[in-house]
């Protein structure tokens, strides 16, 4: 079984539809008759939704640091509460995003099909507060957090003048609940992903630049086990030699319309 069709809209041309981005008619055919979707998320989906890039976050005050100043433990354990208040802004303006219409549409996208994973590389949580059920976070997300020294998530904490926080088990500081530089991404996500990609018969590669791995290894992996790998990005990637259709826009512009082609 492939994806869920709407029949009335299926032999609808694409001005009736209200189709304005080109889909290609062999990748509509190839979702219908897919077992398996499997789609990768970058920080381009996010960006659609206000919410800065990694690198964009230096700003204002933040505009000295470079990130790798502030995304490692050794600058947590030097300075504990800069990097804590860094996370902390950052996590404002994610606050401030709303999911946009590309997360809606593969929370539909989910919907229609057989078989679905949904992996990002985001640690905003959009995708999740969009209405996508349980996303595969290869990076962790900002808007958890977890002991410095035990690893394990505290979802609450006493609220003292200290900051950051301490655990309420160990006493150990609290820090946020993402994968920074020099640290391992989570082995149950990253062995998920790999065994998403190799059993998909369509993988999405989505807003991301294809250069951060494992991440990166994802979409050839599906090719080498014979997926249909589909590129959806302005801009050009190592990706896009390779993937059998490269389309070149946003998220937000292209998604919808795929959706209303099926």
């Amino acid at each position: 079984m492939g994806l869920k069709m709407n029949p009335p809209e299926e032999h609808l041309n694409r001005q009736m539809a209200g189709v304005a981005f080109p889909i290609p008619s062999g990748l509509v055919q190839a979702l219908r008759n897919a077992r398996h979707v499997t789609v990768l998320t970058g920080s381009g989906i996010s960006a659609e939704s206000g919410v800065p890039t990694f690198r964009d976050a230096q700003t204002g005050l933040w505009s000295k640091f470079k990130p790798e100043e502030l995304a490692t433990r050794g600058a947590f354990q030097r300075n504990p509460k800069l990097v804590w208040d860094w996370y902390a802004w950052r996590r404002e303006l994610v606050a401030q995003a709303q999911p946009n219409a590309a997360h809606l549409a593969l929370v539909e996208l989910e919907r229609r099909a057989s078989g679905f994973t949904l992996i990002t590389q985001n640690v905003d949580g959009l995708h999740q507060r969009a209405g996508s059920r349980d996303v595969v976070e290869l990076h962790g997300n900002i808007t958890r957090v977890k002991c410095f020294e035990e690893g394990l998530v505290v979802p609450t904490w006493k609220e003292t003048d200290e900051t950051p926080p301490r655990c309420p088990r160990c006493g150990g500081r609290l820090r946020p609940d993402v994968v920074w530089f020099g640290e391992m991404l989570p082995a149950d996500a990253i062995d998920r992903a790999f065994a998403a990609s190799q059993a998909c018969n369509v993988f999405f590669s989505i807003g991301t630049s294809t250069l951060v791995h494992p991440a990166a290894a994802l979409p050839f992996e599906a090719l080498q086990h014979t997926a249909m790998v589909v590129e959806i990005n302005p801009c050009s990637t190592p990706l896009t030699a390779r993937a059998h259709y490269a389309l070149r826009g946003t998220a937000g512009e292209v998604l919808p319309d795929l959706l209303r082609m099926l």
